[in-house]
């Protein structure tokens, strides 16, 4: 792996606010973020990456190769938790093993924000259709784990309590999905149709973006290290998932961004967007129809483990690899 790389991204301002919130917590420091202020930060984010990706799409328009981009994302959505399951069927139950593969199989849109942040310091360019993978992409895993536990539980009856309009409801009308699709959709309108928008956007959606990228991910960094202690319970075997698994699937991810010919930005992106895990949409909906799960297995091993491996290892690694595998692709 290339050091500078690594360099570039552990020194960046957002990373080390990140440790910041990590180490307060392992030193005892009473630093705490009041609850309203990380949920508002979270929508903020969500909405500026939105609208800036419905931008960017209604200048690169819906050809074949975005359609088939988006495609290939669907398709991890479904194929990861699938081949999760099975994995951790071999040491958890139905209810565990399934809520613990949507979480795999869904993503984790800070991870990608930090992405697209980490390209932006180097100049690589990506397009604002990567957005749209992201916002489909977390639904598809919340209905797998659901039909997993429906068909595989033994104790039907358990497994047929909660009534898919809810389900439903809950992977299509949740509060990230719904603000990030509403807010590609209003880029794309404002775009078409009233460019001028996006000038007076551009304070809002640009200049204040880092700095609440900033200011989110030292709320995380407190709440991944509060985590820690949760996965106690988790053992070797999920804490190896943890840790293997973005390796694996960002893998998979990098040969379908070769076939795809990407840019080496999306093809980040869409790495990225393989090897990440939820830690807010999937288990919010897991703890709703799946109440049998143990919630500290799937949030502290995605937020615990799999967040920080990402933002901090994973990001630079996975560009490092597709320098050596992707030289060529266009920048």
């Amino acid at each position: 792996m290339d050091t500078a790389l690594v360099l570039q991204n552990l020194l960046s301002p957002a990373i080390l606010f990140f440790f910041l919130g990590v180490f307060a917590v392992l030193l005892g420091s009473d630093l705490e973020i009041p609850a309203p202020l990380p949920k508002l930060f979270s929508l903020y984010l969500l909405l500026s990456i939105g609208f800036k990706g419905g931008v960017e799409l209604q200048d690169s328009g819906l050809g074949s190769d975005v359609l088939l981009t988006i495609g290939a994302a669907l398709l991890m959505a479904v194929l990861v938790p699938l081949a999760a399951f099975g994995v951790l069927r071999t040491k958890f139950d139905v209810f565990n093993a399934a809520a613990l593969a949507g979480a795999y199989g869904s993503i984790s849109a800070v991870t990608f924000i930090t992405a697209e942040s980490f390209l932006r310091v180097l100049q690589i360019p990506s397009d604002g259709y990567m957005v749209a993978a992201l916002a489909l992409m977390e639904s598809p895993a919340i209905i797998v784990a659901l039909l997993l536990v429906k068909l595989a539980a033994q104790d039907r009856g358990a497994a047929a309590e909660t009534g898919w309009g809810s389900v439903l409801h809950e992977a299509f009308l949740n509060s990230s999905v719904f603000l990030l699709v509403g807010s590609l959709l209003i880029g794309l309108l404002v775009a078409q149709y009233s460019p001028s928008g996006i000038a007076k956007m551009e304070p809002f959606t640009g200049q204040l973006f880092y700095g609440a990228l900033c200011f989110f991910l030292l709320d995380m960094g407190i709440v991944a290290a509060q985590r820690l202690a949760d996965l106690q319970q988790a053992g070797a075997f999920l804490i190896g998932f943890s840790l293997l698994t973005p390796l694996v699937n960002a893998s998979v991810g990098l040969v379908l961004a070769s076939v795809l010919h990407l840019s080496q930005g999306n093809a980040l992106l869409f790495m990225v967007l393989c090897a990440s895990a939820s830690y807010i949409a999937v288990p919010a909906a897991m703890r709703m129809t799946v109440p049998q799960a143990n919630p500290s297995l799937y949030i502290s091993s995605a937020l615990g483990l799999t967040f920080p491996f990402n933002i901090i290892v994973g990001i630079p690694l996975y560009l490092s690899v597709i320098e050596r595998v992707l030289p060529g692709a266009s920048l």
